[in-house]
């Protein structure tokens, strides 16, 4: 595996995005925004050869030219993620279309107060349209988008394996919607996360809940969330 002795001269070399982009995706052949064990080994072999890399990923790019880097560090919240999220998804689809992309990368840099001139917008807008809308269909899923925001911050990722089927998240909607008015309350939800959590043998913190449960309604209308707006976060990703 190459070595941290390796880093300064890999540093030196020239990689555009799109370039690092390339390298990457042919070892995260499962898109989950990760690499790891013999995939990692290889992946820096292939960043030497082609003189294209860095013994830390962060510094594989400068950081002008690493979009994602850039966004998980000034992105802010995943509270205000959602919230751009809602303006743009306003079918509660769990897609927004890609000819919006660029208003809603807009929005999360505003929010962060994160200075940006409209050439580097579109370079990110661009790149990130390349890396996520894999088959061109002019969707971007919410699972998917939300790689853009920092580890911690991504509790999309805390669900990972939690995901329920149709049939199982009308069930466990309906057990706490008892009037049938189609959407839940706050508290209502802070029960339902529990459940979820106890049910699937996951520990989570009073801290994280409260983060989770304010991150989700601000997919809410006026406090109620309905089936739809919940149904993007705790199903499997709906068809395309």
């Amino acid at each position: 595996m190459a070595g941290p002795q390796q880093a300064p001269h890999l540093h030196l070399a020239e990689l555009t995005a799109s370039q690092f982009l390339d390298v990457w995706r042919h070892f995260d052949t499962d898109g989950n925004g990760y690499i790891e064990g013999k995939e990692l080994e290889n992946f820096f072999q292939e960043l030497e050869s082609a003189r294209k890399g860095a013994g830390v990923l962060a510094q594989i790019l400068p950081t002008e030219e690493n979009f994602l880097l850039c966004f998980r560090q000034h992105v802010g919240s995943s509270s205000e993620f959602m919230e751009a999220w809602r303006r743009y998804d306003t079918d509660r689809s769990g897609y927004i279309e890609a000819n919006e992309l660029k208003g809603f990368l807009s929005d999360l840099l505003k929010k962060a107060n994160r200075p940006y001139d409209e050439p580097k917008l579109q370079e990110y807008t661009q790149t990130i349209l390349r890396m996520f809308d894999m088959n061109g269909d002019g969707k971007l899923g919410l699972s998917e988008m939300s790689r853009l925001l920092p580890v911690q911050e991504n509790f999309l990722l805390k669900f990972k394996g939690m995901k329920l089927s149709s049939e199982e998240f009308n069930a466990i909607f309906a057990f706490y919607d008892k009037d049938g008015s189609g959407f839940i309350d706050e508290n209502e939800l802070d029960a339902l996360l529990k459940d979820l959590y106890e049910k699937n043998k996951k520990e989570m913190s009073i801290q994280q809940l409260t983060n989770y449960r304010k991150s989700i309604m601000n997919l809410s209308d006026g406090g109620k969330l309905y089936r739809k707006e919940l149904e993007i976060v705790l199903c499997n990703e709906p068809p395309m």
